[in-house]
């Protein structure tokens, strides 16, 4: 079996729209009330994806799940002209962010040697707490074969779990035995701590790791008071390297001693404070990136735009460059509509270390299925969605149409 990395993207959902539900995610909010624009979106992160193939490596796709959510909204008792916080939350296209829709465990690490995925409760937020059964349909679907995955329900909702934007993986090599580090947050800060310890110690036991090779480390009370809501804003990793903010951990030298205690050939890139404040590093995005290793062997990183708009991340990134160390590249990507609602270029994707001859074929990304996924797309998402108009009969058609009409084009009605 030929493991590799696979980059699973959630396609943005046709109700794309800025409502502003994410406390302590303070792009979101920003963002709230202004004009979105769903086809501009959804169009750019598929441009991302084809990037991403265009440099060789294996890619994949979720897709939106079903908006507006009218059964969450009756269950809640709630109708149209309620609760403009709640009916909002029932529209959210917030699964578009997969790295949250679970947390993975490759084969290697698992006692039983299957990949396993628990899909991610999401509890801290109304109008995320909806996705999972949903999202667990996907998983279940795209990982069904359970000689090679094992997937889990989500951890009791009396422990936050946001998957994996607060979990990284060290190793060697996809083949190879890896190191799993579970970031989670102290409750009782400005911001909710959304990673609770544990869950991600239940996560970590469902999937059968090595207790000696599961490392717990607190993120930085700091961190999540300037809007680092999750790790992966403060912190990427990828083989043997980590790329991390100075102020990510609430322990820093702790943190790097617990993570090489178990894997002695870590490689830590940290940006330093007084370089690049957390403002600008959560501002930027620029450890909401992807780290990539190339089919050749060097490493790339993949950040949003705004990176190079603001003048201590885009000098810090030419010094890394210059300095020879293993990040060898810099690709810049547009997702500024992502961006605008809190999610960067890693928020939208979920890693699966897996043989795709495994996996589900029809959520495995071609150039072919790229190209048609475009026109979908470009011939159903609307254009713009004021969040005024949220809740509208109308709107809600155009939105049931446009998933309607990519359900069918990728052969994946079942989830309809």
């Amino acid at each position: 079996m030929a493991l590799q990395e696979i980059n699973f993207d959630g396609i943005v959902g046709p109700c794309h729209n800025y409502a502003g539900l994410s406390l302590g995610n303070l792009a979101a909010t920003k963002s709230a009330g202004k004009v979105s624009q769903p086809r501009k979106a959804a169009l750019q992160g598929l441009a991302k994806m084809r990037g991403n193939m265009a440099a060789g490596l294996a890619q994949g796709v979720f897709l939106p799940l079903p908006r507006p959510n009218s059964a969450w909204l009756e269950a809640l008792a709630v109708n149209a002209t309620m609760d403009p916080a709640l009916v909002a939350s029932a529209w959210s296209a917030s699964s578009m962010w997969t790295a949250n829709a679970a947390t993975v465990s490759p084969a290697p690490d698992c006692a039983d040697g299957r990949c396993h995925l628990t899909v991610a409760n999401l509890v801290t937020m109304p109008h995320r707490s909806q996705e999972w059964p949903d999202t667990l349909a996907q998983l279940r679907l795209a990982f069904a074969d359970s000689a090679h995955f094992a997937v889990h329900g989500p951890v009791p909702p009396c422990f936050g779990d946001e998957g994996a934007a607060n979990h990284m993986r060290f190793c060697e090599s996809h083949e190879s035995k890896g190191v799993e580090v579970f970031v989670y947050g102290r409750t009782g800060g400005h911001f909710p701590a959304r990673q609770h310890e544990q869950a991600s110690r239940v996560v970590a036991r469902s999937h059968g790791l090595d207790p000696a090779r599961a490392v717990f480390i607190e993120q930085s009370p700091e961190a999540i008071a300037a809007g680092a809501f999750h790790n992966d804003v403060v912190s990427v990793a990828n083989a043997q390297v980590l790329f991390a903010h100075e102020q990510a951990f609430a322990d820093r030298e702790g943190a790097y001693d617990a993570i090489r205690a178990v894997f002695p050939a870590l490689e830590v890139v940290e940006v330093p404070a007084a370089r690049v404040s957390l403002a600008d590093a959560i501002s930027s995005y620029l450890f909401n990136a992807q780290l990539l290793s190339m089919p050749e062997g060097s490493m790339t990183l993949v950040v949003p735009g705004e990176c190079r708009e603001n003048a201590a991340v885009s000098g810090w990134l030419d010094d890394m460059l210059a300095s020879n160390g293993p990040i060898r590249t810099v690709k810049v990507v547009d997702v500024r509509e992502s961006m605008a609602n809190g999610g960067g270029p890693a928020c939208l994707r979920l890693r699966v270390v897996a043989d795709p001859a495994t996996i589900d074929p029809r959520f495995l990304l071609t150039e072919a299925k790229t190209d048609l996924l475009e026109k979908v797309i470009a011939a159903n998402w609307p254009d713009e969605i004021d969040p005024a108009d949220i809740g509208k009969a109308e709107l809600a058609e155009t939105v049931l149409s446009a998933r309607a009409a990519l359900l069918e084009a990728l052969d994946l009605t079942e989830l309809a």
